[in-house]
């Protein structure tokens, strides 16, 4: 993507079901778990770039001894940091006690993180301050075993001041209202009535304080809690959380809208965001890599009994299709398909906006996320290229060897025009140093590229448009074609993103401002000061009434009006080529990611009515010139 947009949270978790011992013998390595953690983590890097985090719960231990253990780390990199301090921890007792260091019991004793449970956090913050202390896993602490809380998520809740008041209601002080405080108090209020109401039934049938702990552990009812806690989320998440006692879950947002996979059999549960991911790590096919359902948690009790059941009523299905178009690894099978198959789609459009002249035209990408999108353009391409070439062998009469070899060895032109500077990393420099930096970060080959070619450049999506405006065209410019044709393998994006990506700001959309800019030149302008006067009328409702109102700004333009008006936007001045810019329709979208119903930032379409909030929000923020987040 030359936009950088802020990436999605991940999650890792693993559940040892057989004693440490097991693992020892069969692995060699009391490190088994650590090592299967941390490599899910690693595996879903693309996943996290401010911080990572890990927490581990050991089973069983006796009072006085140490069970639940945490480490984050914010540094450069966060992942290797936190696994070097996990290792050490098995390195200093394999150095001072080598004779021990295969007794499982006595590592489970002695060394940190030595547990049954952990869990594993990567995060991209979207919004709000960074630092190790805002890390994942988080942390409700108690002196009752059973209170105790670990949380870690993939989750941006939606209604965090709602939530907010319902906490004060319960007479609590929160400390602020960031989602994930939502979250951790939410659920560990209502574990905190679970443990009451078991503690108070028990203790009037005369059970003794260390008798009524036991049956609390035993008969803690993780769905009735989770049902309690979550019934008024309004939001897109993934929910991972240990109990002190030994009970873990994953929680899943009701449309699905961010994904959660796991993996289990008598050795092991190993859960993660993305399916490849766990199929590495484990050596296991992908037909046993299951996905949680929308609305469903999975639950492991203390004693390995695994359950997955619904906590909220699963909703229409619509996963995040952005996430397949550029967050997940495309080493997923169906992920791989999918992305060439959005670039398939594209080909017709492309070859009427280069008149069938594939003499004249080159083919390539902007690197690297764009690639697996580009061989599926390529080959359906050739496809057609295949279609021409028999036309003529079967139609054109007295064919000499000269014309038959001219036909056959006749191919695509595609080539590397651009290549991204790796050390140059533009996403980790603050906006208002990007534009220097980025003119800088793509380097072209010289060379290969016409003065009477067309040049096609396919990129995965165009969201701000930033650096094809800044950099990209100017850079490509040089090379001397005729016409430059920009291709998303997405559609427009035109509405914010309130579930995880951090894509919340309407008026950054260069479609957004294709469509004012529409509307300015039609001579519509007030249709602007009507929307903003329903979306603040809107707001006066309750949520579950909320409807998107900024669906009303592009009405009245077909998708193409929009995509000539965004190239004249970025076109930069003085550029001596033509620019034309094509983006994927929503129903090739969907045709290609079949699984993935999830476009909300295309088409207004939320899954929930905070969504359509958010909208509205975003938009008064714009009329009201506001630089505000809208949730």
């Amino acid at each position: 993507m030359s936009d950088w947009i802020g990436h999605e949270c991940g999650i890792a978790a693993i559940r040892l079901l057989k004693p440490l011992d097991y693992y020892i013998e069969k692995y060699g390595s009391p490190m088994y778990a650590v090592n299967k953690l941390t490599l899910l983590m690693e595996k879903q890097h693309n996943r996290g770039q401010d911080g990572a985090g890990v927490a581990a719960i050991k089973l069983n231990m006796p009072p006085g001894e140490p069970y639940i253990f945490r480490t984050r780390s914010a540094d450069k990199d966060p992942i290797m940091h936190v696994r070097n301090r996990l290792v050490k921890a098995f390195a200093d007792a394999r150095d001072k006690h080598p004779e021990a260091y295969h007794d499982g019991e006595w590592v489970k004793k002695n060394v940190l993180f030595a547990g049954e449970l952990l869990l594993g956090h990567l995060r991209y913050g979207t919004h709000g301050a960074a630092g190790e202390s805002f890390c994942h896993p988080f942390l409700r602490q108690n002196n009752w075993m059973t209170r105790n809380l670990v949380v870690a998520g993939n989750f941006n809740l939606t209604n965090n001041s709602e939530l907010f008041d319902m906490l004060v209601e319960l007479g609590q002080h929160p400390r602020n209202k960031t989602d994930t405080v939502m979250v951790l108090e939410k659920i560990g209020h209502f574990l905190d009535e679970a443990n009451d109401f078991l503690f108070r039934k028990y203790r009037k049938e005369g059970l003794t304080r260390t008798e009524i702990t036991q049956r609390i552990i035993d008969e803690l009812d993780i769905y009735r809690i989770l049902k309690k806690a979550t019934r008024s989320f309004d939001g897109g998440y993934v929910m991972a959380g240990m109990i002190g006692h030994g009970d873990m879950f994953v929680l899943r947002d009701p449309n699905g809208i961010r994904p959660a996979f796991y993996y289990h059999d008598d050795e092991i549960l190993a859960i993660a965001s993305e399916r490849p991911q766990i199929q590495t790590a484990l050596n296991v096919p992908i037909g046993t890599v299951k996905e949680i359902e929308p609305g469903h948690a999975l639950v492991v009790k203390r004693s390995g009994e695994i359950m997955m059941d619904v906590v909220n009523e699963p909703g229409e299905k619509t996963p995040c299709s952005f996430e397949r178009i550029y967050f997940s690894r495309g080493t997923d099978k169906d992920i791989y398909q999918e992305r060439k198959n959005l670039g398939r789609s594209l080909v017709r459009p492309v070859l009427d906006a280069v008149d069938y002249d594939l003499e004249h035209t080159v083919f390539s990408y902007i690197p690297n996320t764009a690639e697996t999108a580009f061989f599926g353009l390529v080959e359906g391409v050739k496809d057609m290229v295949g279609e021409r070439m028999k036309f003529h062998l079967l139609k054109e009469n007295r064919l000499t060897a000269e014309r038959i070899d001219e036909l056959l060895s006749f191919q695509p032109r595609v080539e590397k025009v651009m290549t991204k500077d790796a050390k140059l990393r533009t996403f980790i420099t603050a906006d208002t140093d990007r534009e220097d930096l980025v003119a800088q970060v793509y380097d072209t080959t010289y060379g290969i590229v016409k003065p009477s070619d067309t040049l096609v450049v396919l990129d995965d999506s165009i969201v701000r448009g930033t650096t094809l405006r800044t950099s990209i065209l100017r850079i490509l410019d040089r090379l001397g074609m005729k016409k430059v044709v920009i291709v998303s393998s997405a559609p427009q994006i035109r509405f914010p993103d309130c579930y995880g990506i951090d894509m919340s700001k309407m008026k950054d959309f260069v479609a957004f401002e294709a469509a004012v800019e529409l509307l300015k030149d039609s001579g519509r302008e007030s249709l602007l000061d009507e929307i903003y006067a329903a979306c603040k009328e809107d707001e006066m409702k309750p949520r579950h009434e909320a409807q998107n109102q900024v669906t009303r700004l592009f009405d009245s333009f077909t998708d193409e009006q929009v995509s000539a008006k965004i190239a004249e936007i970025l076109t930069p001045a003085g550029m001596k080529a033509e620019v034309q810019i094509i983006y994927q329709s929503v129903a090739g979208l969907h045709e290609a990611c079949p699984g993935h119903k999830g476009d909300w930032y295309f088409t207004g379409n939320y899954p929930t009515s905070g969504g359509h909030r958010v909208a509205n929000r975003s938009f008064i923020n714009f009329m009201e010139k506001s630089d505000a987040r809208a949730y």
